[in-house]
């Protein structure tokens, strides 16, 4: 079983457009790829004194490695360009795979 987590920090005057596009358009978009088992969205509930924004975890399930590689490769691309012409700067994102032990 593969993990594929996005960290996102978005800023406090886009959070609630953002919130509703990542729920209603941009995951049912990655999950309709047909590639992940399952997906949850996390909030970080404390952040440090000096961090701004809103930082979430949305976690992607994969059978395999090979399946975030096909995902990362064939579709990966145009949603992550799709949301950086959305929401230009007013958001950060890392991504990790992971795999469960």
């Amino acid at each position: 079983m593969i993990l594929y987590n996005v960290t996102i920090n978005v800023d406090d005057a886009s959070h609630d457009e953002w919130l509703a596009w990542m729920q209603n358009v941009h995951i049912p978009q990655v999950i309709g790829t047909g590639l992940f088992l399952s997906h949850k969205m996390y909030k970080l509930l404390i952040r440090h004194p000096e961090e701004e924004g809103t930082t979430y975890s949305v976690q992607y399930w994969l059978k395999d490695l090979e399946s975030y590689e096909r995902y990362r490769d064939e579709f990966a691309p145009a949603l992550q360009k799709e949301t950086l012409e959305k929401f230009g700067d007013r958001f950060s994102a890392f991504r990790s795979i992971l795999e469960e032990v």
